[in-house]
């Protein structure tokens, strides 16, 4: 099951949500112009390698303090599908907890998320010598958030049933996709050795946490948890009507009835409501719609 899309539109422009996704693209460009060697370099010197975080760095190898490969290893992918992975969750689901935050908050609980992910898993495995790179535990934060703000929001997904590969799109609710997600990478931690390379589960479930607890302290006072499902923008199963400023009808308008049609039982002695042209809503795209 792959999201593709959210139907959960915001108002303002993601400013830090794309600048993200735009430096980690850079930063990856960056890395595919090194040899195999000057990359496991890379790794080593900024990548979160838990036995140089809890104990002392290995002498010989030139590296950025510990500490700071906490930040540094969030920028970093060690391949094009973890890469476009992390980022086309990113760009669902992280405009709508950086409007509920605001950007310089969101900048700040995403880089939290990351932190609080990466020593998760070094408590797993405080000896490994093995560093842990990618922006995932931080995103995993951005889910956790999304969940416990969004969680009736519309989420739509590629499923592929196997063994038969059957393309199939559908409309979920987000407590479903990301509830599965993080079951999946709760057993898929708990069954799985942290000690080898590999995907850090850990870290996921970690970082998913850290959300959820984090984000009292960086939401906007007058965002309510548990918010019921924006207007839907885009639904198979109407008929498309919109408003001249291309969104759907207001179901709590006065002006539309319950099925969305405009009210034919408005008295002579009624105006027509002027509805101001402010910035429409337009549904997300996935970076595959």
């Amino acid at each position: 099951m792959i999201p593709l899309s959210d139907e959960n539109p915001v108002r303002q422009v993601p400013l830090v949500t794309w600048g993200i996704i735009g430096l980690c693209i850079l930063v990856f460009l960056w890395q595919l112009s090194l040899s195999e060697k000057a990359m496991t370099g890379l790794f080593l010197a900024y990548g979160v390698v838990p036995a140089h975080l809890f104990d002392r760095p290995a002498s010989g190898v030139p590296m950025v303090p510990p500490v700071l490969t906490l930040i540094s290893s969030q920028f970093l992918h060690g391949g094009f599908g973890h890469l476009a992975g992390n980022m086309l969750f990113l760009y669902i689901f992280g405009d709508n907890i950086e409007a509920a935050m605001g950007r310089l908050k969101f900048l700040v609980f995403y880089l939290c998320c990351g932190v609080a992910a990466a020593v998760g898993h070094g408590a797993l495995v405080p000896m490994s010598q093995v560093p842990m790179i990618g922006a995932s535990g931080a995103i995993s934060g951005v889910l956790g958030a999304y969940l416990l703000l969004y969680p009736h929001a519309r989420v739509r997904v590629l499923f592929l049933p196997l063994p038969i590969p059957i393309f199939r799109i559908f409309y979920v609710p987000a407590v479903m996709v990301l509830g599965i997600w993080f079951l999946v990478q709760f057993v898929s931690a708990a069954v799985s050795s942290p000690e080898g390379g590999g995907v850090a589960f850990g870290a996921h479930v970690a970082g998913f946490i850290a959300g959820m607890v984090l984000l009292p302290l960086f939401k906007r006072r007058g965002v309510a948890y548990w918010q019921a499902a924006a207007l839907q923008i885009f639904d198979g199963r109407t008929s498309g009507r919109r408003h001249e400023n291309g969104a759907d009808p207001d179901r709590s308008d006065p002006d539309y009835a319950s099925d969305g049609n405009p009210r034919s039982d408005k008295g002579p002695w009624s105006k027509p409501v002027s509805r101001a042209k402010g910035t429409p809503r337009t549904r997300k795209r996935g970076l595959w719609g």
